[in-house]
């Protein structure tokens, strides 16, 4: 299993026009992607949140915001992630493990030919910085 600190995902993680910079920035599940949230809920309880993302070629997750994270990629594929640093490549392996600290805003385009989903578990104790 390989092991990531970097921003994930996202998975997220995208090219689409974004909100305004100081518009607040929705959670990873709350934002869609022509009419779909590509991340389903499967459990939540008062410290973490567990969610199933499934990003098809061409699929974008729009600018959202994840509190610290561990994510497993179930199936890899190649990707562009947008975030604070700018943009990026990024590709991630069947098997693969992130962790992530909280993220204020990314957004993912899974710009490759394969479906890219993942597990993704959200630590609800390391919440979202404020700015």
């Amino acid at each position: 299993m390989m092991r990531s600190t970097a921003g994930f995902l996202a998975f997220g993680l995208l090219s689409a026009p974004t909100a305004s910079l100081a518009a607040p920035v929705p959670d990873a599940l709350a934002v869609e992607w022509h009419g779909h949230h590509p991340c389903e809920k499967l459990y939540e309880d008062t410290q973490i949140r567990v969610a199933r993302c499934t990003f098809p070629p061409g699929a974008m997750h729009v600018r959202h915001s994840h509190p610290g994270y561990l994510a497993y990629v179930l199936h890899g594929g190649k990707g562009e992630m947008h975030d604070a640093q700018g943009r990026r490549p990024t590709e991630y392996q069947t098997g693969q493990f992130i962790e992530s600290p909280p993220i204020a805003w990314h957004e993912f385009t899974n710009n490759g030919d394969t479906t890219i989903r993942y597990l993704i578990i959200e630590k609800k104790y390391e919440p979202v910085p404020t700015k």
